[in-house]
């Protein structure tokens, strides 16, 4: 018990220094060479009538008492964000770090979500360099780019419902079948669900897309542009230029590792020294303790649609069992 107590502190201790690090680094970003000012300008103004409206949400405030003026401390700040937003120009700039924190974040909750309910604790990264999954990135941009269209028209929220389980639908169903179509490679399948609609989509996760839209849209994502906010130094431009290319170098030599894993089970060689260093350090070992969740060329006849192993009767794979 007592060293368990430990480890939560070190954990939280840990956490708080990671976040103070970052924090830092935020603001050494926001402080240096200026962009142009038409971009400065624009900032800056969306960030004043901000504070304006604020600073007079927070006067009246002052004047409820108990619970009441907590619930209006926290108007004052929804006021504030929604101030934000309407003057907010949304650009590359943030399409790049959302799909970024995205990636991360989408990975984190799939692997606390599949520790809790199924007791798995296998690596579901979708990239080969860092802890990334990039269908939660995808995901989380299309969000951000709907729910900043639909809030622009002051859409409902069961049209933010309806809109985002489509979206989620659509990315699920291209993301599966190009993973199928282009690299014999499959993630997930929900064939063994009663209710789903094709191999990679499912009603109950069209609920699931639709609920994350609308809690998106109207929680998670005018907060998250606010934080974000728009970019008035080179040096922000610069540090997400860069994290752009490493995405960009990252989804790539993904796409080329799945394609020679693809090859090697057809039994093609490397066709050049590229391909060569690619077999030697993405092998298959490799592919199969990166993407644990992930079946891929021949990795997929040795499951059934329910995930499980398929044996002969001697109680070998169907690979192994041919083969003696």
């Amino acid at each position: 018990m007592f060293l368990s107590l430990i480890f939560v502190v070190f954990l939280f201790l840990v956490v708080q220094g990671f976040v103070r690090v970052i924090v830092f680094f935020w603001e050494w970003l926001s402080h240096g060479d200026r962009l142009d000012e038409e971009n400065v300008e624009r900032a800056q103004e969306a960030l004043e009538e901000s504070e304006d409206v604020l600073e007079r949400e927070l006067a009246h405030a002052e004047r409820q008492r108990g619970l009441g003026r907590l619930f209006a401390r926290w108007h004052a700040s929804n006021e504030a964000v929604d101030e934000y937003l309407d003057h907010l120009h949304l650009s590359w700039y943030q399409v790049i770090i959302i799909f970024f924190v995205g990636s991360m974040a989408g990975l984190l909750i799939e692997e606390v979500w599949m520790l809790a309910t199924a007791g798995l604790t296998e690596s579901r990264v979708g990239l080969v360099w860092g802890p990334f999954s990039p269908l939660y990135g995808f995901g989380a941009v299309l969000l951000t780019l709907l729910s900043f269209f639909l809030r622009r028209r002051g859409a409902r929220a069961w049209q933010i419902f309806v809109v985002s389980a489509l979206i989620g639908g659509v990315l699920e169903q291209l993301a599966g079948w190009g993973m199928s179509t282009f690299f014999d490679a499959e993630s997930w399948t929900y064939l063994h669900l009663p209710d789903h609609i094709t191999q990679w989509v499912a009603w109950r996760f069209l609920v699931f897309w639709g609920l994350l839209g609308l809690v998106w849209g109207r929680a998670v994502m005018p907060r998250l542009l606010y934080q974000i906010g728009m970019p008035t130094t080179r040096r922000q431009a610069i540090f997400v230029t860069l994290v752009a290319v490493y995405l960009v170098a990252d989804v790539a030599m993904t796409l080329v590792c799945f394609n020679r894993k693809t090859e090697r089970d057809a039994g093609l060689p490397p066709s050049n020294a590229f391909e060569q260093w690619v077999d030697t350090n993405y092998s298959d070992e490799f592919i199969a303790g990166r993407f644990q969740n992930l079946k891929i060329g021949k990795d997929r006849d040795l499951v059934d649609e329910n995930g499980n192993l398929v044996l002969d009767e001697n109680g070998n794979t169907m690979t192994e069992g041919e083969g003696q």
